[in-house]
């Protein structure tokens, strides 16, 4: 993994036009993407997660759109600066989009061979047999099977899945240097899903690509992210490594998101939900805009919004729980047992520190990154983990 940053968003602020005046979309929001890694947004719909990346490449609608603030940096260059035909350069050759309707994002009247050729006509100087052949070539890289006879058929022709695999061809045309996947999975089938997160990840490595992965399922994350941000009304509200995210949650929007996500121990009558809707954006009261939804908040809550608290050079969480000034709060039973997963993580990564930099440096994320993935810490120990656990402060 290497530590340094390809992309860096720095304080955005973005707000809509609207029938009933303005609204804001994205406060104060800030990440970064390193080289070779996978970067996981997630959050409930509305939260700002496409927004977030669609202000990356340039997609936003500009009658519409106020960016009110911020940088968004790649390659040293501030995008929002740059002009309509260096957005038009990046796009799809160093920064690459992955949409979540396939069905949508292509051409009904044009063959798929040729709407991947396209794309390396538009950033090559390659001629329309040389695209083609590329075009082919990537199809079967995402495993279609007789792509020469299938690079001429389309779209409709193909199932969701293998759309999808046609997008994740077209958008790896020009081997960019980061791919946005924007719920690649959503309309897909489980099984089918599983099949293209391992296809991203394989092609990942393969093309040297860092990916950003926008979902609201967090079972994905859990095999394909090295870092997450959680993001809650136009805000990133907790960010660290996927085990501390997983493990070791400090906001109360990452505990109910966790809790609210089925393990193999959960019955059908115990599912956890979140109380409460989103925010009105357009309505926006004092404080934290979580507050009326969590059953932690303090008075604080609802008056002022709470900074980022550091909780390790990894980790950060937007809550007034971290200020030293806060009472001391019992945590939900799950979130308790997973903190007692979080300490036996660090207990073997300590256990480890004789390996070189490179392992020890590999291991930081490559831990149990999900409940089933660690048979020895997995939800089927979580009934007698909650009847040891001690009462954790936050």
């Amino acid at each position: 993994m290497h530590n340094d940053k390809i992309l860096e968003v720095k304080n955005l602020k973005i707000s809509f036009k609207t029938l009933n005046g303005v609204l804001p979309a994205i406060r104060d929001v800030s990440f970064s993407l390193k080289k070779g890694e996978t970067l996981a947004i997630v959050g409930e719909s509305g939260s700002g997660k496409s927004v977030s990346t669609k202000a990356i490449t340039g997609l936003l609608a500009r009658n519409v759109t106020n960016i009110e603030g911020g940088e968004i940096l790649f390659k040293g260059q501030d995008l929002l600066k740059a002009s309509k035909s260096d957005l038009t350069s990046i796009r799809g050759s160093e920064i690459a989009m992955i949409f979540q309707d396939p069905m949508t994002s292509l051409n009904p009247v044009m063959t798929v061979g040729m709407q991947i050729a396209e794309a390396v006509m538009a950033h090559t100087k390659v001629n329309k047999a040389t695209a083609m052949r590329r075009a082919i070539d990537l199809m079967g890289k995402v495993e279609i099977k007789d792509p020469e006879t299938k690079a001429y058929h389309y779209p409709h022709q193909f199932s969701g899945g293998m759309r999808q695999r046609i997008m994740i061809a077209m958008a790896l045309a020009c081997k960019p240097k980061i791919l946005i996947a924007d719920e690649p999975t959503t309309a897909l089938d489980v099984s089918v899903q599983a099949r293209i997160i391992e296809l991203i990840n394989q092609l990942k490595d393969e093309f040297d690509t860092s990916v950003i992965f926008i979902t609201h399922d967090l079972g994905v994350v859990a095999n394909v992210a090295d870092r997450v941000a959680v993001m809650y009304a136009g805000r990133v509200v907790e960010t660290g490594t996927t085990n501390e995210i997983f493990y070791h949650p400090q906001h109360p929007y990452t505990w109910g998101l966790l809790e609210a996500t089925p393990t193999l121990s959960t019955e059908d009558d115990n599912l956890y939900t979140i109380p409460g809707n989103p925010p009105n954006m357009a309505k926006l009261a004092a404080g934290d805009p979580f507050a009326p939804r969590n059953p932690y908040a303090l008075d604080i809550d609802f008056v002022k919004d709470p900074p980022m608290f550091k909780v390790s050079e990894t980790h950060q969480a937007a809550t007034w729980l971290l200020d030293e000034r806060a009472p001391k709060v019992t945590l939900p039973v799950d979130i308790q047992a997973r903190y007692v997963v979080y300490q036996s993580i660090l207990d073997r990564a300590a256990a480890e520190k004789t390996q070189d930099d490179q392992d020890s440096s590999r291991s930081a994320y490559g831990l149990a990154a999900f409940e089933n993935a660690d048979p020895t810490y997995g939800p089927y120990l979580y009934e007698e983990l909650a009847e040891i656990v001690p009462v954790y402060e936050s």
